[in-house]
């Protein structure tokens, strides 16, 4: 139990995990400071930090890293062609270290001595989150709410927590009959949870918002310049045009890529705590 008016910073979504903890943080005795990270995802930012304002959060951090994740983050693990076994391309993976740099980053700002994150006690993004915490701010103190037994014990599923979102007037995307996850960002998205974690379950193509379809015409062909190992610049056959800047170059290439399907992969991963997972 925190000490009363107690800051901490929470890495925020907007989705149902996130939208409770900020109420469950503020029952607790937290003021609670939002940050929102924009890194490439479709989010009406102006919507959430309304509706994190609304949920008491007593300020709204949205920050745009998309440039730092290609150039730091993305480029780096291009040119090390950085696969986990053999097959995820890491779009969540390299991520969560972006986001937390900022986390902390709005952390000292605020002179906070705490920040929280949403991330179940079973998956891999409660590591990814805290290891970059502390190793960027030692003395930095991390709640997560889903190890707390006064937290888990409340809620011990997602049908509790849409129980609670409901009874404290908290609009979230996801319904008992959709139950699944989602991550998104300008690098890729993913899917997991609900009818995905059933191996019977092979087509599930109408969940992704970047299914293949067919293009044609100019606009689909280019040609690429990438010394040492990341693109520098693209040319558009078709009309000429050129796009030199890494997140204008990415987001371009992705774009292109995601219309025919490439990168697309159904995968049973094993996580760091040694569950599997599929998605």
């Amino acid at each position: 139990m925190a000490q009363p008016k107690s800051t901490v910073v929470l890495a925020y979504s907007g989705g149902l995990d996130t939208s409770c903890i900020l109420v469950w943080l503020k029952e607790q005795g937290y003021d609670v400071v939002a940050y929102l990270a924009n890194i490439g995802q479709k989010e009406d930012f102006e919507a959430a930090r309304k509706k994190a304002l609304a949920l008491g959060a007593k300020k709204v951090y949205i920050e745009d890293i998309s440039r730092e994740f290609v150039e730091e983050f993305i480029w780096p693990a291009v040119q090390a062609n950085a696969l986990y076994e053999d097959r995820y391309l890491l779009g969540t993976a390299l991520a969560r270290p972006c986001i937390a740099r900022k986390l902390v980053e709005i952390a000292q700002r605020e002179g906070a001595q705490f920040v929280a994150h949403g991330a179940t006690g079973k998956g891999n993004d409660q590591v990814r989150f805290e290891l970059t915490c502390y190793a960027l701010c030692p003395n930095i103190k991390v709640i997560a709410p889903w190890r707390l037994p006064e937290f888990y014990q409340r809620f011990p599923g997602r049908r509790e927590l849409m129980d609670y979102a409901k009874k404290h007037g908290i609009p979230v995307p996801v319904t008992p009959q959709t139950p699944w996850s989602m991550d998104e960002n300008l690098m890729h998205i993913s899917y997991e949870a609900g009818i995905l974690e059933n191996p019977k379950v092979i087509d599930h193509g109408q969940h992704g918002s970047h299914r293949a379809e067919g293009v044609s015409g100019p606009g689909a062909t280019g040609s690429q310049e990438h010394p040492q190992g990341v693109p520098v610049k693209v040319t558009n056959t078709g009309d000429g045009a050129t796009r030199c800047s890494a997140l204008e170059l990415f987001v371009y290439l992705n774009n292109i890529a995601g219309k025919h399907g490439v990168g697309r992969i159904d995968i049973v991963e094993n996580r760091f705590i040694g569950m599997k997972s599929r998605g």
